[in-house]
């Protein structure tokens, strides 16, 4: 057993089965269903080789299978609002 994604535990097996089952076509589609490249490293470490699998399975070339896009927040919001600075 091979884990992929260290920050949620994810095995190389439940992202083949996921693939197979799922007939997911891209990483977009993966990360949707097992939160793949969402966790603490953002995908620095787990990314590069889901496209790997996921390009082995499908028959795609890793260039085709293109990165999962950023979600930056919508809006900016001060710190002190979390800590409850009432000056903010």
């Amino acid at each position: 057993m091979r884990i992929v994604c260290r920050c949620y535990d994810i095995t190389e097996e439940e992202i083949i089965k996921v693939i197979k089952e799922k007939n997911i076509t891209s990483l977009e589609e993966l990360k949707r269903y097992l939160n793949v490249g969402m966790g603490e490293c953002q995908g620095r470490t787990c990314i590069p080789i889901i496209i790997g699998i996921l390009s082995r399975i499908t028959g795609k070339s890793p260039d085709e299978l293109e990165f999962p896009k950023s979600r930056p927040p919508s809006f900016s919001v001060r710190l002190g609002l979390f800590v409850g600075d009432e000056d903010e």
